[in-house]
């Protein structure tokens, strides 16, 4: 094996590639404060005009309640863009040497707490796990623990019995043949119920089915004051935990620092380029924004947690398939705090193809969405307990997946307009552009002006941004799902080679941009030879095109490896 040598001499070719984002170090001037606020009031003009332009309008009934649900999608969207720029309004306002952590450093470390390496694995592809338990060999934090918990259900009925006797004899000899600790226990709670096992396990409260086989050799002189989470595609730099230590023995009350997610194969993969590009928009303002009032919640993986929160807290909640965020609102309502670093501190692989990554956002989404509920009764009952600021990104983050509802209204109504002719309102569309344009235009200049700060371009902002728009029915069906109570299983994102999905799969998507295409050709017919509204006919015509191109990037993505530059 290999793993001696890459053990000896890591090599991270990928992840030092010059074309990958780098944050800036320039600090952003009075110009983009100045535009965040001017797109922040112009949200507010719009929506007072627009709420203004309900209340005068002579409805029917039946357009008076589609009128309602199109105002509620127009404010959430701005909402949200609000509480965006609100984030990137923080973000401007601390120097630039404080991204995102607003807590004292220590210059170096005295002594070295003890930190435990863990990864969860749920039968991961062997390449996977051996590269990342190379990784975790490559840690030069001198005091920790490395343990592979390995949650592969070996006892499941319809299984190759012999096949998987070998994968369980193949995770053994690579664990003793890097050096790694293995833990194993009766399957219950997925990702989060192996976690709180192991802290049990090294609290010594032992139960029955545990199985430890220590592959380090190095005695346990004491208990694990820090445990640092990965994802089985996700590898740590040589020097991950050095800096999370320092900052978490800074501030005793912390319960975690997060750092971002960094995806490798980005520039061979169409989903994973554009999924990555998410994550950026994500990990850059939108975190910082939460980290700096103290509003950051757990994403998973490349995080540290002090032990001593697990113990107060219970452990990881396993009620959720969001496990991380539903116990990091158990964290704040206790009284811990928790921050984000903003430096690329572990790298992976992202979702190599529609099929993974539509896997991976309905966890997410029906995980948080899932959450609102208790997330308002506990507003209801506990409004004291956090700050207003905490409440509201709370309240954000776990309706950011109705944007699947958004975009079905927004897609809906110009080709109800241009069938039906409803809502009348879409007759006269001065208001949109006296109002929505102006916001329309500095909103998404602000947006892709403070993003290429740090260094994204807008071609890769706008992909980013299509691959969430052929996710609405993704998101629609989960949201659907967790506001009805569905709680759902944790699943694994495939790690294996990018494959196309069929069209049948696509359905929702490909009937969308039909039903688009032809309302826009309906349109100009109408414009054509009645000649009546024209203005009206006009823009609703060009709404529907540009719907339908944009949802024929489905057809883009599902061809995830079809070049290296798309």
């Amino acid at each position: 094996m290999e793993w001696r040598q890459r053990i000896l001499q890591p090599q991270l070719p990928l992840l030092m590639n010059p074309a990958a984002p780098t944050p800036t170090s320039s600090r952003p001037t009075q110009l983009f404060t100045a535009l965040v606020v001017g797109t922040l009031l112009l949200t507010c003009s719009y929506l007072i005009a627009r709420t203004t332009l309900f209340l005068l309008t002579d409805y029917a009934w039946y357009e008076r309640i589609f009128s309602l649900i199109l105002l509620t999608a127009e404010a959430f969207v701005m909402c949200h863009g609000a509480g965006y720029f609100a984030n990137i309004l923080r973000t401007l306002r601390r120097p630039e040497s404080e991204r995102g952590v607003a807590l004292p450093r220590l210059e170096t470390l005295e002594t070295y707490p003890r930190v435990g390496v863990v990864v969860a694995a749920y039968k991961e592809p062997l390449a996977v796990i051996e590269a990342n338990l190379i990784c975790f060999r490559n840690l030069t934090y001198p005091n920790k623990s490395i343990t592979l918990l390995d949650d592969t259900r070996y006892d499941q009925p319809n299984q190759d019995v012999e096949k998987m006797k070998a994968y369980r004899a193949d995770v053994e000899a690579l664990c003793a043949e890097i050096g790694v600790n293995l833990f194993r226990r009766i399957w219950h709670g997925a990702k989060a119920g192996i976690i709180n096992d192991f802290l049990d396990f090294i609290a010594g409260r032992e139960k029955p089915g545990f199985e430890f086989t220590d592959n380090q050799g190095v005695p346990r002189t004491e208990p694990e004051k820090y445990l640092a989470v990965f994802d089985a595609d996700m590898n740590p730099l040589p020097d991950f935990a050095e800096e999370l230590v320092q900052i978490l023995e800074a501030n005793d009350r912390l319960a975690f620092v997060q750092t971002p997610q960094y995806y490798t194969n980005f520039e061979a993969n169409r989903v994973a380029r554009a999924a990555g590009l998410q994550q950026a928009v994500f990990y850059e303002y939108i975190c910082e924004g939460k980290s700096n009032q103290d509003a950051m919640f757990c994403c998973g993986t490349n995080v540290m947690f002090r032990r001593e929160a697990f113990e107060d807290v219970g452990g990881f909640d396993d009620t959720s398939v969001t496990e991380d965020f539903a116990t990091s609102l158990k964290f704040h309502l206790n009284g811990w705090n928790s921050a984000f670093l903003n430096k690329v501190c572990a790298f992976g692989m992202g979702p190599q193809d529609l099929g993974g990554y539509f896997k991976q956002q309905f966890r997410w989404a029906l995980g948080t969405v899932g959450l609102l509920r208790e997330i308002l009764v506990l507003f209801l009952h506990r409004a004291p307990a956090l700050s207003a600021a905490k409440w509201s990104e709370y309240f954000l983050s776990c309706t950011h997946y109705f944007v699947g509802w958004v975009f079905l209204v927004l897609w809906l109504s110009p080709i109800l307009f241009l069938f039906f002719g409803v809502p009348r309102e879409f007759a006269h569309p001065g208001i949109f552009f006296a109002f929505f344009f102006p916001y329309l235009l500095l909103t998404l200049f602000t947006f892709i002006l403070t993003l290429r700060q740090r260094n994204y371009g807008g071609r890769e902002i706008f992909t980013g941004i299509l691959l969430t728009t052929i996710s609405f029915p993704v998101y629609v069906k989960a949201s659907a799902l967790a506001l009805a109570g569905f709680r759902g299983s944790f699943g694994i994102t495939p790690k294996d080679g990018g494959t196309s999905l069929p069209l049948t799969t696509l359905w929702t998507q490909v009937a969308a941009l039909t039903l688009s295409f032809a309302a826009t050709i309906w349109g100009l017919n109408e414009l054509y030879y009645a000649r009546i509204s024209v203005l009206a006919y006009v823009v609703n015509s060009s709404w529907c095109f540009y719907n339908f191109l944009i949802l024929s990037s489905v057809f883009y993505f599902n061809r995830p490896e079809a070049d290296s530059t798309g």
